[in-house]
């Protein structure tokens, strides 16, 4: 194999299953903060982090640190679900730092290391609870690609046909536009005898729509669907996995929402470190759940329970991480409100550090992500038509990186629509910071 390109290996052995390499054609060897480097040293600013998985960057140096102690030191590998110090150092951080300040009363499930794993056991329990055999999902939702989380999934992209049963879908906040309010009708099918829709044992969603296109959820409208759930007995599962672990300004996205969800899905962010974890939380007299009723291998990922632990004690025992997500975030969304000048009926959509543009058409916004690659910028789209481009850096992201990225994103949607700048290019200063080398190749964009 040449050790300098594994591409050929990869095309010739992997399953054509993969994906994001096809849009991203080089082969990554290493990477730090929000910079990825590939195999000829090429630096890339990365606004896709593991598609919300590297909240907090790559390969944060208190997290290698902690990780390779427990390592050298022969800490528990794959714990299953034991008593270990590392999950028990882990949840007393989560509670004290995490749940307790929200006064959130939760139980921890630890299910399968990934989101569609956190989902299926929710989905799982809901159907356990209640007696009931469906759930209800949502327009443009997206919760995995598991059966039963497949089911629960808008795009019929993803469903690929399949004869998914047990989930009815209705329309998200917004869906029919701004003046219909979905709940509505959302509870006429549940109450009307003749709708044909079962009165489900969940409703599951997501308040952010990270797949679906950053559609965002309402407070009133959640109050409004939470409150129909109160009434008829049905659970409400927030599906955290992208939108959770301060993407969205707060550790969960529905804190200033509202709404108290009687379970949550945790994944991606979690462990900090890009390792595989995922959680459910459940309120107390929900977990019904028998001894080993529903299990796994992998749902003891030690090393995420260290990096995790980590992750709560540096970024979340007070408030300044919260204020530099609010700071970004508005760096954020005045760089691309100066977009939708550029592009006709383009729309700002997300919030917080969950944030994008719909262009319109999937084939402007892939233009401009493929143009945005070619000048040192890992960006991608979503959408039901992958019309919206989606920025979804590391939280972390020192302003000056931020900055740089977002004029590669600006100097890309002019160059693609043939807008010229009305000021004089924007020189980088590749002083300021060693990782903005990077951004060379944007001067001459």
């Amino acid at each position: 194999m040449d050790t300098n390109d594994g591409r050929h290996v990869i095309n010739n052995t992997e399953s054509d299953a993969r994906g994001y390499c096809r849009s991203f054609d080089t082969v990554f060897a290493s990477a730090s903060g929000a910079i990825l480097t590939d195999t000829d040293g090429c630096e890339y600013i990365d606004f896709l982090a593991a598609c919300g998985s590297l909240n907090y960057g790559h390969n944060d140096p208190d997290m290698s640190r902690a990780l390779i102690n427990h390592i050298e030191t022969s800490g528990l590998s794959a714990g299953l679900d034991l008593y270990s110090t590392p999950k028990a150092r882990f949840i007393e951080s989560f509670k004290r730092l995490i749940l307790d300040p929200r006064q959130l009363n939760y139980r921890v499930q630890f299910t399968g290391p990934t989101g569609t794993n956190a989902v299926e056991a929710a989905l799982k329990l809901a159907r356990k609870v209640t007696g009931r055999n469906t759930v209800m999902s949502f327009t443009n939702g997206f919760h995995g690609v598991t059966l039963g989380a497949l089911a629960a999934t808008g795009n019929k992209y993803n469903r690929m046909g399949e004869a998914l049963h047990g989930v009815s879908r209705v329309p998200f906040d917004g869906y029919y536009g701004d003046d219909i309010d979905t709940t509505v009708m959302i509870e006429k099918l549940i109450t009307d005898p003749s709708s044909g829709v079962e009165t489900p044992a969940a409703f599951i969603l997501e308040t952010v729509q990270g797949e679906g296109g950053l559609n965002c959820a309402s407070a009133a409208w959640l109050q409004k669907l939470a409150a129909i759930a109160q009434r008829h007995g049905i659970l409400l599962i927030v599906d955290d996995i992208q939108a959770g672990c301060g993407r969205t300004g707060s550790f969960f996205s529905f804190e200033t929402l509202g709404i108290t969800p009687d379970m949550v899905t945790l994944s991606k962010s979690i462990s900090g470190y890009g390792l595989p974890m995922a959680l459910v939380l459940i309120k107390p007299e929900l977990d019904q759940w028998q001894p080993a009723e529903h299990n796994g291998t992998f749902r003891g990922n030690t090393h995420a329970f260290v990096t995790a632990q980590v992750t709560l004690e540096k970024y979340w025992s007070n408030n300044v991480f919260q204020q530099q997500i609010s700071g970004n975030g508005e760096i954020v969304r005045s760089h691309l409100q100066d977009l939708i000048d550029l592009i006709p009926n383009a729309r700002l959509k997300g919030r917080g550090m969950m944030n994008g543009i719909d262009v319109g058409c999937g084939q402007l916004a892939s233009k401009i992500t493929k143009q945005c690659f070619a000048h040192g910028l890992v960006i991608e789209t979503s959408g039901p038509y992958d019309e919206v481009v989606k920025v979804l850096a590391p939280l972390n992201t020192p302003e000056t990186t931020l900055v740089n990225g977002l004029e590669i994103l600006q100097r890309s949607v002019r160059q693609v629509t043939g807008k010229r700048p009305s000021v004089s290019p924007i020189k980088v200063d590749l002083d300021t910071q060693r990782n903005d080398v990077a951004l060379a190749s944007a001067i001459n964009l």
